[in-house]
This record gives C-alpha cells, sequence and structure tokens, in this order.
C-alpha cells in the first residue's frame, strides 16, 4: 500500500511519543501489505473497526489513540485521515473526515 502521508504520523508522534513505535510499527506493515478489501485488513489487524467510505479505524497503544485512514483498494492508496486521542475521536464523525 502507497500511505499519504508519513508526515501527519510523524507530527503526531512528536506530540504523543508513546505513541510512535506503534505508528512506525503500523506504517510499516501496511506498508508491505497487500489489501484487497476489509477482510483482509482484519487478517493483519483484527480489532480494525470497517466503517461507510472505505475508511478503517486502528487502535493504536491499547486504543489509547485512532487511527483512521481511507483506503482505495484498487490503487492500492491509504490516506491518513485522522489521528488523535480517544478522546478527540468521539468529537468527530469518522465516516466523514
Amino acid at each position: 500500500m502507497r500511505i499519504i502521508s508519513k508526515k501527519t504520523l510523524r507530527i503526531f508522534w512528536e506530540k504523543y511519543p508513546d505513541a510512535e513505535q506503534q505508528l512506525k510499527l503500523w506504517f510499516r506493515v501496511a506498508s508491505v501489505a497487500i489489501w484487497t478489501g476489509p477482510n483482509t485488513i482484519k487478517n493483519d489487524y483484527p480489532s480494525a473497526s470497517i466503517i461507510n467510505g472505505n475508511r478503517v479505524v486502528f487502535n493504536i497503544k491499547g486504543n489509547q489513540y485512532r487511527l483512521i485512514v481511507r483506503i482505495n483498494y484498487h490503487y492500492q492508496i491509504v490516506w491518513i485521515r485522522f489521528v488523535g486521542s480517544h478522546v478527540d475521536y468521539d468529537k468527530i464523525d469518522a465516516t466523514k473526515i
């Protein structure tokens, strides 16, 4: 998968260093993954939540943080739409971000 953009993750982990290792791990796994649909994501991340609009919510650091991505499976592109605390996640509409 091609991920757009790692910079978003880097900015976040600079502010929240405790999330750095798990975000880097997620990036490494996603970068080499070939996700063809929600089921293939669930193979790598069983706790991921599949939501409308080809969006997926990943739990980071024991669900302390949330990462929302939008995926184009055909072109193998992942857009990072949101990364934040669980409290911040509760304030947004994950299907529209």
